[in-house]
């Protein structure tokens, strides 16, 4: 009795964001269909809607965790958040390297376009 107390303890916090996870997930939903109209956005579209159901998940998760004190929703939902925050990870150095491209080569195009001036 008392490993379910600590454990409703632990997944309490992400128990009361749950209407924030699930909305978040909604709309990360929605913005991966909408990525997915575009020609380029079909390539993308999947990783905003692999995130929010990830993110869906780990709601429903810590909901049946803080009614049932179970360890296994407890660890799901905990692993559903750490793929959710990986997936963004990866996906933020990802625009940074493009960003990062995309700089030099502007920079480098401008300073040749200069030059020959």
């Amino acid at each position: 009795m008392e490993q379910q107390e600590l454990l409703k303890d632990v997944i309490e916090p992400i128990y009361r964001a749950k209407f924030w996870m699930q909305l978040t997930g909604v709309m990360l939903i929605l913005s991966g269909i909408l990525t997915a109209l575009s020609i380029v956005g079909i390539i993308v579209a999947w990783i905003p809607i692999w995130a929010g159901i990830v993110l869906m998940q780990s709601a429903k998760a810590a909901n049946i965790a803080f009614q049932s004190g179970d360890a296994r929703e407890t660890k799901f939902a905990l692993e559903k958040i750490k793929t959710h925050f990986t997936i963004f990870g990866v996906l933020i150095l990802i625009y940074l390297a493009i960003f990062v491209f995309v700089a030099l080569s502007g920079a480098i195009g401008f300073g040749s376009m200069m030059m020959s001036y």
